[in-house]
């Protein structure tokens, strides 16, 4: 039973204190659905999500498929290759320049995008990389929506972007704030909301169906579905205040 052997696994991990920090219970979601396919979520301690990438005839057997491709990537987790050492750092970052127009020189200047991924991979140093993905999480939204762009503009450094959200997890509060960002933008120019949801929709599907961790999909679904519905149920809604926006809480940390 691969539900339970996933639930077991991660009991055993928070009997021996090895669970996330901000550890939970293992979470199940099940997309409504009036027949097959059906499409159901997991998500893990930490945050990390799964889903089910065959095409499955019922709940159940959705909720076993995605089961299995969380326990298996829940199980890969614990092998020394995925612990963030000064080797794994090396390595990611020969990658991240190979894939990139950067040089290995950029590492060291944390203004540039190797520098600053280089950074976070450091300050991460002994972390697993599914207790690493939920700050990666973080900034690809964050770059998603046009937040870092902005903090870029009033001269903040990477670092001190990178240290103010390493204190912070994804939870409601900051989806909230970003749904408010996706607002403004919706009133600058109309009808974007449903096209980048239509395109994390998508984005979504297919990442699922290829086996992929899902967080960063989901987050941004869920972000602009709660940006919809709160434009829907309050047209005249009001702009950000002022304790609510990030772009402003970093200016003053800066």
């Amino acid at each position: 039973n691969v539900v339970s052997m996933l639930q077991e696994f991660w009991e055993s991990k928070q009997q021996q204190k090895a669970a996330f920090p901000s550890e939970g219970m293992v979470v199940y979601e099940s997309l409504p659905s009036p027949g097959p396919p059906f499409v159901s979520y997991v998500t893990l301690p930490g945050g990390s999500c799964f889903g089910n990438f065959q095409c499955c005839l019922s709940r159940a057997e959705a909720r076993r498929d995605a089961a299995k491709v969380a326990l298996i990537n829940s199980l890969f987790n614990e092998l020394p290759s995925r612990r963030i050492t000064k080797e794994f750092i090396m390595e990611s970052v020969q990658e991240a320049v190979a894939s990139t127009s950067g040089t290995l020189d950029d590492a060291d200047d944390p203004s540039t995008s190797i520098g600053a991924y280089h950074y976070m991979l450091e300050s991460n140093m002994g972390k697993t990389m599914l207790e690493f993905q939920e700050l990666m999480t973080i900034f690809q939204l964050l770059h998603w929506n046009g937040s870092l762009k902005a903090l870029r503009e009033t001269k903040c450094s990477r670092q001190e972007v990178i240290s103010y959200y390493s204190q912070y997890s994804l939870d409601e509060k900051m989806r909230s704030h970003m749904a408010l960002d996706w607002i403004m933008k919706e009133k600058e120019s109309p009808g974007i909301l449903s096209q980048e949801l239509r395109m994390a929709l998508r984005e979504l599907e297919e990442a699922r169906k290829a086996g992929q961790e899902l967080r960063f999909y989901k987050e941004k679904k869920e972000i602009l579905s709660l940006a919809l519905t709160q434009i829907y149920s309050d047209p005249d809604i009001s702009s950000p205040s002022d304790d609510q926006l990030s772009l402003t809480a970093l200016c003053g940390y800066h």
